[in-house]
């Protein structure tokens, strides 16, 4: 009996159930009503019915949030009668038919007061929201977690209706990142070793080859030449420090680098990657720039918030929007979950000429224009996103992507669901890095690697691949900027050839169209790849 309590503590939301006991009267009526009944009004987690039986409960579905995070319970007494009615009378759900929609669903009161649950999706009605303005409840940190909700009069965001079991309940906010070494990192250790006593006195190259004659310094120094350690030298004697990269800025530039090697290749390496020379007589020497073929790879996946109604993704230089309200983790904090996926992956970047000459093209032009009309007007209906149009060439990048996903997926023994994509389209760089990731050894199997060995094969297959779509002609004549349709952020692009497992896809599938790709039935003049047949 006096045994410590032991398990897990867990905060009871929502506070409101619906018993499982229907009201025969209703019942008659064509309607199923079940009361609706507080958590303090139960007697061990029951209902005590108008029969004298006790009858289980179940949470309702129907809770509200604000576009900040904030979560709670529905005033239902105040959303059944308003702000000035006192009555306190026993509630009830009732609903009819079996679809489930808001508009057959009522909350009445025992006085026949009652609200459609259609009325609490409207917007807020001058000073009256329908389900008022939020009062920053945080239920996941405990009952008494609340803040401050910011809105622009100053009295919050006003509420809005959440199914708790609804996609848009709940949107991790996510950073992804890949450890790739720094090539100058070994360097500046190497100078900081011999720094004080001896290097921050020197005034010239010359000065810097006298110093390696001193064994200290040449066994600190050994490996680099005398002009690279003299730049270091000036570079921290001129105060300069070097500018702060975002994310896929400082991946692609390592990607690109010169050396044929990039890392240690080690079992227990963070980074290996070699450059792969494309086959003699390829058919795509005027597009592709480069291909490099990672051996092993460290990706780092930290969650910093989660937001609800409107998903917020890093955008497309991988750096997060700091503009957007996301919900906090805890009150205080001080740490983040991240994981660790160890894998092997494949990139490819594609020369900046044949990039802008195919963005030159007046036909590609007019399709860019109409991928900014579409998001446009997405952007009318989802006022809380802070997204940026990423631009033409990260459609194409991203649409190529999911293609050859599908394309060395067949082959390289790794489900197309295993496989992320990375895509870089920053300045001048265009690139994408597919790779795995896990967190024991099924990701780095070598089948990606293999895919560098063929790679011409597999591009040829996804363009095949994305030539025809099941779904066409509809899908090849899809517009984004249609507005009948209302899929403006997808070109021709559809569950039939573009869209994918969402844990492989950086934006959601998002930002689509095979035909900036390869010719489609409806196009062929928007296609960086036209001249391709497969």
């Amino acid at each position: 009996m006096n045994a410590p309590k032991t398990g897990i503590f867990a905060w009871e939301f929502p506070e409101w159930f619906v018993a499982q006991y229907e009201d025969p009267e209703r019942t008659r009526q064509g309607y199923r009503s079940r009361p609706l009944i507080h958590r303090e009004s139960l007697v061990r987690h029951k209902y005590y019915g108008p029969d004298r039986k006790k009858h289980p409960v179940v949470p309702v579905r129907f809770v509200q949030a604000c576009l900040n995070g904030h979560l709670s319970d529905v005033d239902w007494y105040v959303f059944v009668h308003g702000p000035d009615d006192p009555c306190r009378r026993q509630l009830w759900l009732d609903e009819r038919g079996t679809t489930g929609e808001l508009a057959d669903v009522w909350a009445r009161c025992a006085c026949t007061k009652r609200r459609s649950l259609a009325n609490a999706t409207l917007g807020a009605a001058g000073d009256a929201p329908p389900l008022g303005y939020c009062r920053g409840h945080r239920p996941w940190l405990g009952k008494a977690a609340s803040e401050r909700c910011g809105g622009g009069d100053g009295k919050g965001q006003f509420n809005r209706l959440l199914v708790r079991s609804a996609s848009n309940a709940y949107f991790p906010q996510v950073l992804s990142v890949i450890s790739i070494p720094d090539p100058d990192a070994n360097l500046r250790a190497a100078v900081d070793r011999v720094w004080e006593d001896f290097l921050q006195y020197t005034e010239s190259e010359n000065d810097v080859e006298r110093e390696r004659k001193k064994e200290k310094v040449h066994n600190a120094l050994e490996g680099f030449e005398t002009a690279v350690v003299w730049r270091e030298i000036q570079r921290r004697k001129s105060g300069f420090k070097p500018a702060q990269k975002s994310v896929k800025q400082a991946e692609i530039e390592m990607l690109l680098a010169s050396p044929s090697e990039l890392g240690e290749d080690a079992p227990d390496g963070d980074f290996y990657a070699r450059a792969v020379a494309l086959p003699s007589g390829s058919r795509f020497p005027e597009q592709i720039e480069r291909v490099v073929r990672v051996d092993r790879l460290r990706e780092v996946t930290t969650q910093v918030g989660f937001t609800r109604f409107e998903p917020a993704s890093p955008d497309p230089e991988g750096e997060l929007n700091l503009e957007v309200r996301r919900a906090d983790l805890a009150r205080e904090v001080n740490w983040l979950p991240a994981i660790e996926n160890r894998g092997e992956g494949v990139f490819l970047s594609f020369r900046k000429d044949a990039v802008h000459t195919w963005l030159a093209r007046p036909e590609v032009h007019a399709r860019g224009e109409q991928f900014v009309r579409g998001f446009e007007t997405w952007k009318k209906t989802h006022t809380a996103s802070k997204a940026v149009f990423p631009g033409l060439p990260y459609v194409f990048l991203h649409s190529l992507s999911h293609l050859l996903i599908n394309a060395v997926s067949l082959e390289s023994g790794y489900a197309a669901s295993s496989i992320r994509e990375r895509i870089y389209a920053l300045g001048d760089r265009y690139g994408i890095l597919l790779h795995t990731g896990t967190q024991d050894a099924e990701g780095t199997l070598g089948g990606l690697v293999q895919v560098s060995r063929r790679l011409e094969y597999h591009l040829l297959s996804a363009l095949e691949l994305g030539r025809l779509c099941s779904n066409d002609p509809i899908c090849a004549q899809h517009r984004p900027d249609e507005p009948l349709e209302e899929r403006f952020l997808h070109g021709a692009a559809c569950h039939g050839c573009l869209l994918i497992a969402e844990p492989s896809c950086e934006r959601r599938n998002e930002f689509l169209d095979r035909a900036l790709v390869i010719p489609t039935v409806d196009s062929a003049s928007t296609a960086f790849f036209a001249d391709h047949d497969g």
